[in-house]
């Protein structure tokens, strides 16, 4: 069974098209596969401090466009402006010291209208069991910086974007699978992922935001 990644769904459902232009911060993992699985007509372009980080051929090819670049630097002129539907964020802040800074530096590359994607560890990850390939948030030892709900919707906001969900990134399907995937793993790698117990534990929070001019309004659970 293929499941829709979370961040597709979210694509899907507040910008209704397919040919988007897609800018993705941290291209690693197979994003480009994946996201040409669920948008063939999208322009990717990967942004990445190299374009191999857990890659192969086949994610290169599906990427339109890559930049190399150390985020950190906050230098992105090498990106257009004004020019993505969708930025996606997922699981890359945590790696920042300046994580914030660069949320405010990308937000420009935005389309009018367009949307951003942001997912992190959540805060109370720290507290979460060890698990190989992380559970808890120190469990990755390149993990430098814990971010809040309201931490990152407040950088948005004050970007003038319009926070449009946020909360915990959860699917149910996941949890429903977990039994399953726990025994095939055990089987086949010797061992479980950390991320086969994301969804149950609640490890992973998100934020969806739009560039527009529109009023803001407050997320539900965020104070």
């Amino acid at each position: 069974m293929l499941v829709k990644p979370f961040k597709i769904k979210l694509a899907e459902k507040y910008l209704g098209k397919e040919e988007l232009s897609i800018l993705d911060i941290g291209a690693g993992s197979h994003s480009a596969t994946i996201t040409k699985q669920w948008f063939p007509k999208c322009h990717y372009t990967g942004v990445d401090i190299t374009k191999s980080y857990d890659n192969d051929e086949t994610d290169i090819k599906n990427m339109d466009e890559f930049i190399e670049m150390d985020l950190t630097k906050l230098e992105f002129s090498s990106i257009p402006d004004n020019r993505y539907d969708l930025i996606v964020m997922s699981h890359v802040i945590e790696h920042l010291h300046n994580g914030d800074k660069v949320i405010s530096g990308l937000i420009s590359k935005l389309k009018k209208d367009g949307i951003i994607y942001l997912e992190f560890p959540s805060e109370r990850s720290v507290n979460f069991p060890s698990k190989r390939e992380t559970l808890n948030f120190y469990d990755d030892p390149t993990h430098c910086r814990v971010f809040s709900l309201k931490e990152v919707s407040g950088i948005l906001i004050k970007k003038d974007l319009k926070i449009l969900s946020a909360g915990v990134r959860r699917q149910w399907i996941n949890i429903v699978l977990m039994p399953f995937k726990i025994i095939f793993q055990s089987i086949i790698k010797g061992y479980v992922r950390g991320g086969v117990y994301w969804d149950y534990y609640g490890f992973a929070e998100y934020v969806c935001a739009r560039k527009s001019a529109e009023g803001q309004i407050r997320p539900v659970g965020i104070k």
